[in-house]
């Protein structure tokens, strides 16, 4: 008997039909199913002969003791435990703050810090590669504070002296016994040398409109000077005034700056002080500002004085005392009382800024944006 011969292209199936005009309803359905069935088979068949994709490897990791903030000096064992649901792994590679400290090509390790002596927030990061290349990647952090209580202080008034009303206080520096003030705001920015108990201004350098001048140290022989937000810097000669250089940073603001002998110690309103060698401009380290509480961000004008490093907070009336080494808060010091002092309804003052201690005799003299009066004042130690 001759048999039609129906070929079905997607599937690749024969179906045998009894010669008739027309396959009836039955015959339709059987034909469903003969194709339905079929193209399972073939799709199972596919599947099951091709290679699996190579999977990423997982790793966990785990601090001990598990603490939400460590401590200075405090120990901590890292343990990384590497799910590898297919293939072998190479290796795994363990780093801190993108720094490789130990790799391993088991999968589970672990690695030890007997001291945590940086303070802040650090990252890890574990990578882990397979002998075919496909690598996965782990991230995990932790936060070190300080170990000490800061002291606490207030302060008193020995002498008052008058303070230009029209400059934003940006620095304050005491050398060779003459007084330096930088001032921001665009148009308003600039330098100056003033007499301390007239306050008249001696000499002066007036940045273009352009700028908004921020924080300035003496170092050398030379004013270094901030930007706010057009990340560069100036340097000027002591003598004359004249400028004689300029430099760039990376972070998006300059605040504060001082130095501590041997590099320039900047902020930028954050939590960070920025170590920078006077010469190549190049930042050679940077540590973060913590207490036994967290990170004290807003750091602003500097004073560095026999070791130690004074910062005003920005917006508040408190300034503190850096370890310089460390970073931790030493002490905290409340001015509260000077503003409310100050208050005039119809001369506007803005924030405590400018702090400064006489080389020669330790005397410590405040000040702010726009004040009418620049203080000596004596630290109290509170019980």
């Amino acid at each position: 008997m001759q048999k039609d011969f129906v070929w079905f292209q997607s599937f690749k199936v024969c179906v045998f039909l009894l010669p008739q005009d027309k396959p009836n309803q039955k015959m339709k359905f059987r034909i469903f199913l003969v194709v339905l069935v079929s193209s399972f088979f073939v799709g199972f068949i596919s599947c099951s002969n091709k290679s699996q994709r190579s999977r990423k490897p997982v790793a966990k990791i785990t601090m001990q003791p598990k603490k939400n903030q460590y401590e200075f000096g405090d120990s901590m064992t890292i343990s990384v435990v590497v799910k590898n649901k297919d293939g072998a792994l190479k290796d795994s590679k363990l780093y801190i703050n993108n720094e490789l400290v130990t790799s391993s090509d088991e999968l589970e390790f672990s690695y030890s810090i007997a001291n945590l002596n940086v303070l802040g927030k650090h990252s890890i990061k574990v990578l882990s590669t397979k002998t075919d290349g496909v690598e996965g990647v782990t991230f995990q952090s932790y936060e070190v504070v300080s170990d000490i209580k800061p002291e606490q202080y207030g302060y008193e008034v020995v002498n008052t002296y008058p303070h230009n009303v029209e400059h934003f206080t940006q620095g304050l520096e005491i050398h060779n016994n003459k007084f330096y003030e930088s001032t921001g705001e665009k148009g308003k920015s600039g330098i100056y040398q003033f007499d301390l108990n007239s306050g008249n201004i001696l000499k002066s350098f007036k940045m273009e409109d352009e700028y908004f001048g921020e924080g300035i140290t003496i170092f050398n022989n030379k004013i270094y000077q901030l930007t706010y937000k057009a990340q560069k810097g100036f340097v000027y000669d002591l003598n004359s005034f004249a400028r004689i250089d300029s430099f760039t940073f990376d972070t998006p603001e300059g605040w504060g700056l001082a130095h501590n002998g041997t590099h320039l110690i900047k902020t930028d309103g954050s939590e960070f002080l920025h170590f920078i060698d006077p010469e190549s401009y190049q930042v050679v380290k940077k540590i973060q500002v913590y207490d036994d509480k967290g990170p004290v961000k807003f750091l602003n004008e500097l004073e560095f004085y026999e070791g130690e490093l004074y910062a005003n907070i920005w917006t508040t009336n408190n300034a503190v005392k850096i370890d310089p080494n460390t970073g931790k808060v030493l002490a905290k010091i409340n001015f509260e009382g000077l503003l409310s002092v100050l208050y005039n309804p119809d001369k506007p003052i803005d924030v405590l800024n400018g702090i400064a201690i006489h080389p020669d005799n330790g005397k410590m003299y405040i000040t702010g944006k726009l004040w009418p009066h620049l203080y000596e004042v004596k630290l109290i130690k509170k019980e």
